[in-house]
């Protein structure tokens, strides 16, 4: 019988071999990647540190899961990996994983018989351009595409509340609108936007900014401000950043059936890649 496999919380003397073991496969765990980056550091001002669950059999690490400030999963995550970190999963009153779709399917199989409740369970596809296929896109005339400021801190609050509404999902805000305002302003540094007029209309944070790669999240285009180039044109800028940089690719996550969406990153040049499984859950 083989050693029991045992799960814990990573510390920064984990992090050599977690880092080693997710490098093959860097472009599938690029989230996880940055986490594990992370465990040890003092977080960002307003963000939460990241924890980083290992499983061990023996001396051997055979699986990782971040925990906070997201649920995510190793892309290939053993069975005997997930069942060593079920327990700390199976504590935590809600949560929201997004992850390769197979480790979750597994994973939400014995939430949803243990009574848990999914508030949100969609499939998205990620989208990945290297810059030998990249095709950038003109900025359109009177927009500019910068690197947001804190005078933005309001256009970008209101951003990820808009979005969260498309998207069906609960607004943070109303509970604990000064959390929800420190947690926007703490991504800050992140984003780009596009300004026409001195508005803010279009937003994108890069979010992971490593040599393995950048990871774009929290795209929103107001509506009103859709269709004109200008979210390909804030993309583009990012992409660009991403390379000169020495990213070796970009990847971000279009919900699926989202077709304006995907035809603006295909335009781009773009290329689907795995599925992905998000689930909000109580």
């Amino acid at each position: 019988m083989g050693a029991k496999v045992k799960g814990r919380l990573l510390s920064a003397g984990d992090r050599r071999a977690a880092l080693d073991r997710l490098a093959p496969s860097a472009r599938r765990n690029l989230f996880l990647l940055d986490m594990v980056h992370q465990v040890g550091q003092s977080p960002a001002p307003h963000e939460a540190a990241a924890q980083v669950l290992g499983a061990w059999r023996g001396s051997e690490l055979i699986g990782l899961a971040g925990v906070r400030p997201s649920l995510i999963l190793e892309s290939d995550l053993e069975t005997a990996a997930l069942d060593a970190f079920r327990p700390y999963i199976e504590s935590l009153e809600t949560g929201l994983v997004k992850s390769a779709r197979a480790p979750v399917d597994s994973l939400w199989a014995d939430l949803a018989a243990g009574g848990r409740r999914a508030i949100l369970d969609r499939l998205e596809r990620i989208y990945t351009v290297e810059d030998s296929g990249f095709r950038p896109a003109p900025t359109p005339d009177g927009a500019v595409v910068r690197r947001a400021h804190v005078g933005d801190w309001e256009s970008l609050v209101a951003a990820a509340r808009a979005s969260l509404r498309e998207e069906q999902r609960p607004d943070p805000f109303e509970g604990d609108p000064t959390g929800f305002r420190l947690w926007v302003r703490g991504r800050i540094k992140r984003a780009r936007v596009v300004e026409v007029e001195g508005r803010v209309v279009f937003v994108g944070y890069a979010d992971v900014r490593r040599r393995e790669g950048w990871l774009i999240q929290g795209v929103y285009t107001w509506p009103e401000f859709r269709r004109r180039g200008l979210a390909a044109a804030g993309m583009t800028a990012l992409v660009r950043e991403a390379s000169e940089s020495g990213a070796n690719h970009v990847q971000l996550a279009v919900v699926d059936g989202n077709g304006p969406a995907q035809g603006l990153y295909r335009r781009l040049g773009f290329e689907p890649a795995e599925w992905l499984r998000t689930i909000l859950f109580v």
